[in-house]
C-alpha cells in the first residue's frame, strides 16, 4: 500500500527476493511526498524542493541499483549558502584539504553569517555538545542525541552559551530547511542528529540534485527495475481498508487482503506491507489496530502544511551587477551556462525555508531556451493559508528583497502546490511516539 519511495523500495526488495508483489497508490503517479508531474503546458510541478545530502547512503544505493546515481544526480560545490537582503551571500564553506572534523570547524570559523561573538557563542557550545563524544565513540554520541528529543534546539542551544543571533541568522534557515519549523519549536534531537553526521562524515554534507524532475531522474528508473521483476504498480487505486482477523478479545491477529478502490473489492495476499506517511497510515488503520499502543501512538503525531512555489523570469534572478548578462537569454545556456548559484539556498531573510534556481540545478527538465530562472521557493505555515496568488506575489516581493536587481524582471509563469500535511511536525517528544517498521 502506497507508491512513494519507501514502498517503491520496498517492492524492489521483495521482487528480488523471489515474491510476487502488486502496488496500490491513492494518486495518479508515484513518488508520494518526492513526487513530480507535468502540467498541460508540459511545466514540471514538484511537491517540494528535494535535495539529497551525502549521508542518504539508503537511498544512494537505491539509486545505483537502478543505475540511475551516476546519470540523474548533479553534485554541487561543497558550500552551504546563505542569501541575506541585498544579495549579500554568506557561507558555510566545507571545501579544505583537510575533512571532516576539521573541514566543518574551518567553515564555522569563516562564516561570513555570524559576527566574531556569535561565532564564539556558537563555538562554545557546540564544543559541549554530544558531537564531541561522537568523534570517538559515534554510537555513544548518537545515544545523547536521543536523549534530548524532549527540549527543542533553542533550549539546548542557549543552555550552555549559544546566542540569540546565531539562531536567528543561521541555524533557523536550517531548522526550516529540515523540517519547515524553527528553532523554538523543532526537537534538538532531529536538529543534532543531522549536525553530527555533518561533523563526523565530511561526504555528509556535500549537496546532490536531479538533473532534472524526481519522476525522470528519480522514479522512472525504479519504476522500470520493478516491472522488468514482474511487479505491478496500480496508481488511482487507493487502500480503502485493510481485512483482518480478529481475535475474542477484538485485537487484530492477522492481515489477509485490502480493500480497493471504489467498487470496495476485496484482494488477498500472503502479506501487505503499509508504506505510507501519517496521514496515510492515520487514515487506513482500522479502529481495531489503535488496541496495541504502537498503532494508537500514531494518531499523537502531526504534520506541518507546506506551499511549494515555482515562479519562472525573463531573465537570471542574481546579484551580479550586470543588466545585459541578466538579461542574457540568447543561445544555450543549459549545463551550467547561465549566471546565478548552482546550488541549494538558504535565508533568514524571507519566509521561504530554502530555495532554488531550478534552470541551474537541474536543467534536464528545468532549464528552457529562451526563457531565465525558474526559482522553487518552499513557504512554511506561515504563508499556508494564503490564496495561490498572494503567495506566488509575496514570493516575487522576498525574491526582489534578496536580489534588488530582480525587480527588472518579469515572472512569466508560476505555480503553486499546497501540500497540507508534508512531513510529521519534529517538535519535542515525539519520537517516541514513532511506530518501529515490525507488526507487533
Amino acid at each position: 500500500i502506497g507508491a512513494g519511495l519507501a514502498g517503491m523500495v520496498a517492492a524492489m526488495d521483495l521482487a528480488d527476493a523471489g515474491h510476487d508483489v502488486e502496488m496500490f497508490e491513492l494518486r495518479p503517479y508515484v513518488g508520494g511526498k518526492v513526487s513530480s508531474w507535468k502540467d498541460k503546458e508540459g511545466n514540471h510541478i514538484e511537491m517540494g524542493l528535494h535535495v539529497f545530502f551525502g549521508c542518504y547512503y539508503n537511498l544512494f544505493g537505491i539509486m545505483k541499483r537502478t543505475g540511475s546515481f551516476d546519470e540523474n544526480l548533479r553534485i554541487k560545490d561543497h558550500i552551504h549558502t546563505f542569501v541575506n537582503e541585498g544579495g549579500h551571500l554568506g557561507a558555510l564553506d566545507f571545501q579544505f584539504p583537510i575533512g571532516a572534523p576539521i573541514s566543518g570547524l574551518q567553515a564555522f570559523a569563516r562564516t561570513e553569517q555570524l559576527g566574531l561573538a556569535d561565532k564564539f557563542h556558537n563555538a562554545v557550545r557546540l564544543g559541549t555538545s554530544p558531537i564531541v563524544r561522537a568523534l570517538f565513540d559515534f554510537d555513544g554520541g548518537m545515544d545523547m542525541v536521543r536523549d534530548l528529543d524532549d527540549i527543542t534546539f533553542t533550549e539546548w542551544f542557549t543552555q550552555l552559551g549559544g546566542s540569540r543571533g546565531s539562531l536567528d541568522r543561521m541555524w533557523d534557515p536550517i531548522a526550516y530547511a529540515l523540517g519547515f519549523i524553527d528553532c523554538d519549536n523543532i526537537s534538538a534531537r532531529a536538529m543534532l542528529t543531522i549536525f553530527m553526521l555533518f561533523a563526523i562524515r565530511t561526504e555528509a554534507s556535500v549537496l546532490r540534485m536531479l538533473e532534472g524532475s524526481p519522476q525522470t531522474g528519480l522514479h522512472d528508473p525504479i519504476i522500470k527495475y520493478l516491472e522488468d521483476r514482474g511487479v505491478k504498480i496500480n496508481t488511482g487505486s487507493p487502500c480503502r481498508e485493510i481485512v483482518h482477523e480478529l481475535d475474542e478479545e477484538g485485537k487484530p491477529t492477522r492481515v489477509t487482503g485490502i480493500k480497493v478502490g471504489i467498487k470496495d473489492e476485496v484482494l488477498k495476499f500472503d502479506a501487505v506491507v503499509a508504506a505510507l506517511d501519517v496521514p496515510g497510515v492515520q487514515k487506513v488503520l482500522p479502529e481495531s489496530f489503535r488496541k496495541y499502543p504502537m498503532f494508537d501512538n500514531i494518531y499523537k503525531l502531526d504534520c506541518v502544511p507546506i506551499a511549494t512555489v515555482q515562479v519562472r523570469f525573463n531573465g537570471w534572478v542574481t546579484e551580479m551587477n550586470d543588466d545585459a548578462r541578466m538579461m542574457d537569454l540568447s543561445g544555450d545556456k543549459s549545463d551550467g551556462k547561465a549566471p546565478g548559484i548552482d546550488n541549494l539556498l538558504y535565508s533568514a531573510d524571507v519566509e521561504f525555508s530554502c530555495f532554488a534556481d531550478l534552470a541551474l540545478t537541474s536543467p534536464g527538465d528545468y532549464y528552457k531556451e529562451g526563457e531565465g530562472s525558474l526559482i522553487q521557493a518552499v513557504f512554511d505555515e506561515r504563508a499556508f493559508g494564503r490564496s495561490n496568488d498572494q503567495i506566488v506575489k509575496d514570493c516575487i516581493e522576498q525574491l526582489h528583497k534578496l536580489f534588488p536587481s530582480s525587480k527588472k524582471l518579469e515572472c512569466t509563469w508560476s505555480s503553486v502546490v499546497k501540500l497540507g500535511q508534508s512531513l510529521y511536525r519534529e517538535k519535542p517528544g515525539m519520537d517516541k511516539y514513532r511506530p518501529k517498521q515490525a507488526t507487533p
